[in-house]
């Protein structure tokens, strides 16, 4: 069930012409939040009395000028640690309340935006479907029969349900970007290291990612701006570059020689149609490259060495309560007792010898142009064969982080079966705002919500 965008333009409109104010966004939500008939969106969320005093408290202070999200509501992936709610990866025997905001929570907080609360995921961030949590399983804003995607599955939910104006997930795998494409909703991978993950329960530490849920480019990048930032605390956080957002004249746009939808006709369509758009509409040049070597990066994140980081952020809690972990993440992350320290060093050095291969794909284009997901699944085949169809939904994401690439997946209107369809940019390390200028260019042609 789809409901009108909150978006953050309008809202800051809203309350510059005195048509509106952060109470009066809050009373309106908060009858928004009680009709919205998915009750798997939310973990936790703030009583509507805490609402309520911290917009009268925003009202009260006033705007400042460092505050571009004054009176703005998000939602943030539990995740990610937030003062005042506890933490609990979608696992009640692990919460805990946290002492402090994480870094990115801090940063939105200071700018003046309102916490409404934490959404649902796929437990410990395992998993691009949305359909393991105890919490339930939250369903598409299209179809409600077909996964929401995951991990950040609430986070996706939230924001295309007009819940709130933004959200906050992870991405390790394509957490930030699967939703965003089976919600209608942009979804910002950002360089990792620029958005700081302290603060934030490690999937795999050192892939790990914040990323954005927004309704359009513009959004999205204003908001990572935002958030942002070197954290001197985070031993993962890297000081960003300036951005150059400068593209050529004509686009140079890398597509799969081959793609594949594990027999999805209509995803494959889809896909056809919006490379067609990108030559005639954007004037894009499209160059087909191999994308095997993307795929074998991709298998070392599942079945290589890196899935026992999964077990290393959860193996003392694993040890302690066997039995309070969704039996498909539990067995995932079992899976990394398989691996020794020679095979680590053994996949990393595959790993580098692809990223070589990547590095000179990757210097032919100005981005890579892939569907963010082969396919869409209900949420009854997903639980019927939760191994295979999850491994489907990562093909043209997994391999992204482990090659430290940065991505922006954009909605692509819809499929003929009036399914969602989105496509994923995707360029080197600090090549967001670039991404950002050809997804500003794209949405000329598809924008959040639009359907074909």
């Amino acid at each position: 069930m789809r409901a009108p965008a909150l978006q953050i333009r309008r809202l800051q409109q809203q309350y510059a012409d005195g048509t509106s104010t952060p109470l009066a966004m809050v009373d309106a939500l908060i009858e928004r939040c009680a009709a919205y008939d998915d009750p798997a969106v939310w973990i936790s969320r703030a009583a509507d009395a805490t609402l309520r005093e911290q917009a009268r408290a925003l009202m009260a202070a006033g705007r400042r000028d460092d505050q571009p999200l004054w009176g703005v509501p998000f939602a943030v992936k539990d995740n990610i640690d937030c003062a005042g709610f506890e933490t609990s990866a979608a696992c009640p025997a692990f919460a805990y309340r946290p002492a402090a905001d994480a870094g990115v929570i801090a940063r939105l907080r200071a700018a003046g935006a309102l916490l409404v609360g934490k959404t649902n995921l796929d437990q410990f961030a395992t998993g691009l479907n949305g359909t393991r949590s105890p919490y339930g399983a939250p369903r598409s804003v299209y179809d409600r029969d077909y996964v929401s995607g995951g991990s950040s599955s609430g986070s996706a939910v939230a924001v295309a349900a007009g819940l709130v104006a933004f959200s906050l997930g992870t991405d390790t795998a394509g957490s930030g970007r699967v939703p965003a494409a089976f919600n209608g909703l942009v979804g910002l991978k950002p360089t990792r290291g620029w958005l700081s993950t302290r603060g934030v329960v490690p999937a795999c530490r050192s892939l790990d990612c914040v990323s954005i849920f927004a309704h359009d480019v513009e959004e999205a990048w204003l908001l990572a701006n935002v958030a942002g930032g070197f954290d001197a605390d985070d031993a993962y956080s890297r000081p960003a570059p300036a951005f150059d957002a400068a593209l050529p004249d004509t686009l140079r746009l890398g597509v799969p020689r081959q793609p594949e939808f594990f027999g999805d006709e209509h995803a494959a369509r889809a896909y056809e149609q919006a490379c067609r758009q990108a030559h005639e509409q954007l004037g894009a040049t499209l160059v087909e490259f191999d994308f095997e070597p993307l795929n074998e990066v991709a298998a070392l994140l599942y079945d290589g060495p890196w899935v026992a980081e999964r077990l290393a952020a959860t193996e003392s809690f694993l040890e302690q309560h066997p039995d309070a972990m969704h039996p498909v993440v539990r067995d995932v992350i079992e899976r990394g007792r398989e691996f020794s320290a020679v095979d680590t060093f053994r996949a990393e050095y595959r790993r580098l010898e692809l990223q070589r291969h990547a590095d000179h794909l990757m210097a032919s284009v100005d981005a890579l142009f892939v569907p963010t997901a082969p396919s869409m699944h209900t949420v009854a085949a997903m639980q019927a064969d939760p191994v295979r169809l999850n491994s489907e939904l990562g093909y043209y994401t997994n391999f992204v982080n482990l090659l430290d690439w940065s991505a922006l997946a954009v909605p692509a209107g819809l499929r003929d079966d009036r399914l969602p369809f989105g496509v994923t940019l995707i360029g080197p390390a600090w090549a967001d705002a670039a991404l950002a200028a050809i997804g500003r260019r794209w949405q000329t042609l598809y924008t959040a919500g639009d359907s074909q």
